[in-house]
């Protein structure tokens, strides 16, 4: 992971742009454990910001791109969020919410670190502002790519299908979608967006508390 990081902060020293995807680790790995979602999605993207953010170029900046997910969580006390938001890097695995005895799954696990993911940044975007630097994240819904082609036609297709038919847009997202968003933050029509989270997903999050996803419907 800290090679991972030396390679996205040398890139960002050389362009003063850089995307760090973090949305994918629970569907890549499947039956992982839950610690191991945790520190790839936590720890390790929390690592990027931050070593990015020690040497980002004034005007330079960042997304990181998180997920829908962290939207399906039940609010988090404030304590919660705030420690997700300023733990050191080192210690945020330590937190006592974070311990696997506290997460009932891979899901649970991978929406706290989306969550994580978004708080981080807010919190990032403070320090990369004193160097004269943005960051934002950008949560995509369901995107049309080969894994999720492969999802569509696998056991959960029919949950797929039914979020698909259920949310505004009447259908999944493109990657094309989601590089328009990342575009137009990473332009200088953005530089008075920082510390934002984008929803890229059709509107599912929005059907899901007050549409037909609801999950009492």
């Amino acid at each position: 992971m800290i090679e991972a990081a030396d390679f996205v902060r040398d890139s960002f020293c050389r362009t003063g742009v850089c995307i760090v995807p973090c949305a994918a680790v629970r569907s890549v790995l499947g039956l992982t454990t839950r610690y191991i979602v945790l520190q790839v999605d936590i720890y390790g993207t929390a690592v990027l910001m931050e070593e990015v953010g020690k040497v980002i170029v004034k005007g330079g900046t960042g997304v990181i791109i998180s997920s829908q997910s962290g939207h399906r969580l039940p609010a988090l006390t404030p304590e919660q969020d705030r420690a997700l938001a300023m733990t050191p890097t080192e210690e945020l695995l330590k937190l006592d919410f974070l311990q696997p005895e506290k997460i009932k799954d891979t899901l649970h696990a991978y929406q706290l670190a989306k969550r994580c993911n978004e708080k981080r940044t807010m919190y990032e975007a403070v320090r990369w502002g004193e160097r004269g630097a943005r960051i934002n994240d950008i949560a995509p819904g369901i995107i049309v790519t080969p894994l999720a082609i492969d999802e569509f036609n696998g056991p959960r297709g029919d949950f797929y299908k039914n979020m698909f038919a259920k949310c505004p847009a009447g259908r999944p997202g493109t990657a094309d979608e989601v590089a328009d968003v990342a575009e137009l933050l990473m332009s200088t029509r953005a530089q008075f967006i920082t510390g934002s989270t984008f929803l890229v997903d059709g509107g599912a999050t929005a059907s899901y508390y007050y549409g037909p996803l609801q999950p009492d419907q």
